[in-house]
């Protein structure tokens, strides 16, 4: 397995390299590497003291910066690198101001892993959720160095522990500790003999509380919704706005999950009375549709919703983040792909969200939600409690730093 591993990271590398002929991400993935290790020689010394956390993508990074922000306030001596493998991840992350050191991952082998520690001489590392790159944790671990995994979620059919996975389950053991979202995680784990670990939580929860908390106001979106309901729809795919076009009367903001002309212009021919919200000086004054063609705005807006629609149901990678609507007492609803999802279950469970199949199904609960004010308050009030109730894991990783002595100040 040892070797078959290498084999795939080599591969894998082949076949980036081919795809940059034609994909703009893998081009982005390869000059992302370019001269890697120089840089990092130039923006870290041998006296620094180093926090590395490694996320995948995005998605991990917004579960990651709970943590990086209350570590970088205990131990502001510390420089925080934050690493990435995928271009979106990175990104996002350029702009960052709570990291001193934002890199991509060396490609997994060994010499580039062991270049690596050597440069950034971590004294703590941290990987969100996923991604287990053997190189990379074995240098870490050789040199014992604490490795610790946060908001992980573990399922059966996962590679760890199939017949064939023994390969994958020792690099678990290479962590000191792994903190899981759920129970089932943890009895997974435990009946594999892996008894370094403990229910952290999901420190997504923690971040959009944070958001909401420091929320400011946006005067054009009050303009737009005049008091009306307001449906608010983000990270929408073209089939969730095909099924959104059969709304109803309700105003209606689409925040859609790709920004590109192409994009934008098929969402305008969808809603005829529409506008975007970077012409909204040009407006009619009569516009139901607002479509939103920046970033960085969307988990704001939920805040002006009545009930909110969050996209990504009906592709082959699932829902987008609802916890963002739902921290805010708002109801949610989504496509049928969630059942990889804990929160959408749970919070389906709860009453505050409901998974719609097509546009009829759609209709109906949106009629339902918008017209039964009993059924409307009930229903927030659950997204909201279910948010607030599953706070705190970010308190448990750095109590669990500080109590076992991972760090000095």
């Amino acid at each position: 397995m040892f070797l078959l591993y290498n084999l795939t990271v080599q591969l894998y590398f082949i076949a980036v390299h081919i795809a940059a002929l034609w994909n703009k991400k893998a081009k982005e993935w390869i000059s992302g590497r370019e001269n890697l290790f120089v840089s990092l020689e130039q923006k870290i010394n041998a006296a620094d003291k180093i926090i590395w956390m490694h996320c995948s993508s995005a998605g991990e990074f917004e579960q990651g910066k709970p943590v990086i922000e209350k570590l970088k306030s205990i131990y502001p001596q510390h420089k925080i690198l934050v690493s990435f493998f995928s271009p979106s991840g990175y990104n996002v992350a350029k702009s960052y101001k709570h990291a001193d050191v934002i890199t991509y991952l060396p490609l997994d082998k060994r010499q580039n892993a062991k270049r690596f520690i050597e440069v950034v001489h971590p004294d703590l590392v941290i990987f969100v959720k996923y991604e287990f790159w053997y190189h990379h944790l074995s240098a870490a671990a050789f040199k014992h160095i604490p490795l610790l995994l946060i908001s992980a979620v573990f399922r059966k059919d996962q590679t760890f522990f199939k017949w064939y996975g023994g390969f994958y389950k020792q690099m678990l053991f290479l962590f000191r500790h792994i903190f899981v979202q759920d129970e089932s995680s943890l009895q997974l784990l435990k009946q594999h003999d892996i008894n370094h670990c403990s229910i952290g939580g999901d420190t997504r929860f923690d971040r959009v509380k944070e958001i909401a908390e420091k929320f400011t106001d946006i005067p054009l979106i009050n303009d737009f919704a005049g008091g009306e309901k307001l449906i608010v729809a983000g990270s929408t795919w073209p089939d969730d706005e095909q099924l959104l076009s059969h709304h109803g009367s309700a105003k209606l903001i689409i925040a859609p999950h790709e920004i590109n002309e192409p994009h934008l212009a098929q969402i305008e021919k969808m809603f005829s009375n529409s506008i975007r919200y970077s012409q909204w000086q040009n407006r009619e004054g009569n516009e139901k549709v607002l479509i939103i063609d920046n970033v960085g705005m969307l988990s704001r807006l939920y805040k002006y919703a009545t009930v909110t629609y969050i996209g990504g149901g009906f592709t082959k990678d699932g829902i987008h983040n609802i916890l963002e609507a739902a921290v805010y007492g708002k109801p949610v609803i989504f496509g049928p792909n969630y059942k990889k999802y804990r929160e959408a279950k749970e919070l389906i469970a709860t009453g505050g969200a409901f998974s719609v199949a097509n546009a009829d199904q759609l209709k109906i609960k949106l009629d339902d939600l918008l017209n039964d004010i009993a059924r409307l308050q009930k229903a927030s009030a659950e997204a909201q409690n279910y948010v607030l109730q599953n706070t705190g894991a970010t308190e448990k990783i750095i109590q669990f730093i500080q109590e076992n002595r991972l760090l000095t100040k």
